[in-house]
């Protein structure tokens, strides 16, 4: 037999929540949909990387709450956002849960999804567009290329990678995409030689994607540490292994430049 959680008022709630990837912070790569949800909201439990910018218009009739984790500090918990959330919907509200990237690319979206069914909630999720392709796009660095890469892994840098993992990325030989890895930096650079990958890999590390500051710095596996100590690399940032660093463009090099690399690169059909 199923049971349901006894704060539910029936079998479904008034209210409902909307689950909305927010992409990697800039507005317009909002989804028509996303912006749909946001309009129609009354609540908005919003994160620090989400396009909360501009919230207020696109969500002019709603109570915006920042829910955002920080690096160190978490005002509001995990189970406190669940816990907002289920009391705005439970009260009637049309709730959105608006996430940086896509709510189930370590987004912890699955998590808040099951809160609701636990407690008779409806909910939608809006994916959106992650930051793991779009930031590396950004910085102008394909994740894959005929003849260089036909394919890419997404990992999440939060944890550090055990051997096995760290084992199974240099044996496969693709692009490799580390989201929140910058504290981790160290004992995966060194774990990735250690395992053999080739000292000559090109890393490129992408700060504060989709913003004014955003920065690219592009160094190898061996001198990472050294690269980004020197630049003083923060978190926000996305960092990409692999030769297709090696296509990365700014948007304003020379075209005699650009048109050098294509060459280098062409692969005959």
């Amino acid at each position: 037999m199923t049971t349901q959680n006894s704060r539910a008022t029936g079998s479904v709630s008034a209210g409902s929540v909307t689950l909305v990837g927010g992409g990697p912070g800039a507005a317009e790569l909002l989804t028509v949909a996303a912006v749909t949800a946001l309009q129609r909201a009354d609540v908005v439990l919003f994160d620090r990387l989400s396009p909360s910018d501009d919230l207020g218009s696109l969500a002019p009739g709603a109570t915006l709450v920042d829910v955002g984790k920080r690096a160190g500090s978490h005002p509001v918990s995990q189970a406190g956002i669940e816990e907002l959330m289920l009391e705005h919907a439970l009260a009637g509200k049309r709730v959105v849960r608006l996430k940086g990237g896509d709510p189930y690319v370590f987004g912890r979206g699955s998590e808040e999804v099951l809160a609701c069914h636990r407690n008779g909630i409806a909910v939608t999720v809006i994916s959106g567009v992650t930051s793991a392709i779009a930031v590396p796009a950004a910085a102008g660095i394909p994740l894959t290329h005929r003849g260089i890469s036909h394919a890419f892994t997404v990992i999440s840098g939060h944890a550090p990678l055990t051997d096995n993992e760290l084992e199974g990325l240099t044996l496969l030989g693709s692009t490799i995409v580390v989201l929140m890895g910058v504290g981790t930096l160290p004992t995966l650079s060194q774990g990735l030689l250690r395992h053999g990958m080739p000292a000559r890999m090109p890393v490129a590390i992408i700060e504060r994607g989709f913003s004014a500051t955003q920065r690219t710095t592009v160094s190898t596996l061996a001198t990472v540490l050294a690269d980004a100590a020197a630049a003083g690399v923060r978190s926000p940032a996305v960092l990409v292994i692999g030769e297709v660093v090696r296509l990365a463009f700014s948007g304003d090099t020379a075209a005699n430049d650009l048109v050098a690399r294509a060459a280098d690169f062409a692969v005959t059909a």
